[in-house]
């Protein structure tokens, strides 16, 4: 998984509240065997009307999303994460998110920040009257702002993290990879046990 440290870049709105996972990725679309491959798909039913806010030249490359409360809500798929990374979004900004979406995100890499609503509100505000801004969030300092830009004010809020997932998005850990940190211990572990509870025949 990569380092995770700081990401500055164009923000894209969503403003709609209660997003489930098979709006993120269409069911469909899930019976692939690899892990990549769903950037295409993201969004997918809501791309077909020609009109869609992330499709409108603006927003193109943005790798940050903000959007409404419950965002990831409904069926656990890890293949929403996945499709979000490969359309090139690496945070995702809601005042809520789906438990189980929340989690996944971490295991992929997507950070998943949870702000006030009024801190939200104001950020969709933003990037809706100010297409193409920036916007940086800092996972060392946990902080987000947006610089002045054209006369328009900075902004700047800190956010909360848990400090384990904090920790392995810095690092770049997977599980496997907090797995293998622990090596050592395990064929110690695994040899001592060999001895001492014989496979049955």
């Amino acid at each position: 998984m990569e380092p995770f440290t700081r990401v500055t870049g164009i923000l894209a709105p969503l403003d709609r509240v209660n997003v489930d996972t098979d709006q993120i990725i269409p069911k469909q679309f899930l019976k692939r065997i690899e892990r990549t491959g769903f950037g295409p798909f993201l969004f997918y039913d809501w791309r077909q009307n020609g009109d869609f806010i992330l499709d409108r030249p603006a927003y193109l490359g943005a790798s940050v999303l903000v959007t409404g409360a419950n965002f990831g809500c409904g069926s656990s798929r890890e293949h929403a994460p996945w499709s979000l990374l490969e359309a090139g979004f690496r945070v995702v900004i809601a005042p809520s998110f789906g438990d189980i979406f929340k989690s996944n995100s971490f295991r992929c890499g997507l950070l998943p920040v949870e702000l006030p609503g009024a801190a939200v509100r104001t950020l969709i505000d933003r990037a809706l009257q100010e297409p193409g801004m920036e916007i940086t969030i800092d996972l060392e300092s946990t902080e987000i702002t947006i610089p002045q830009r054209g006369g328009g004010p900075g902004w700047g809020v800190r956010f909360s993290i848990d400090s384990f997932f904090r920790e392995c998005l810095l690092n770049g850990w997977d599980e496997v990879a907090l797995t293998l940190r622990h090596e050592t211990e395990i064929a110690r572990y695994e040899a001592a046990r060999s001895t001492e509870l014989p496979a049955i025949a």
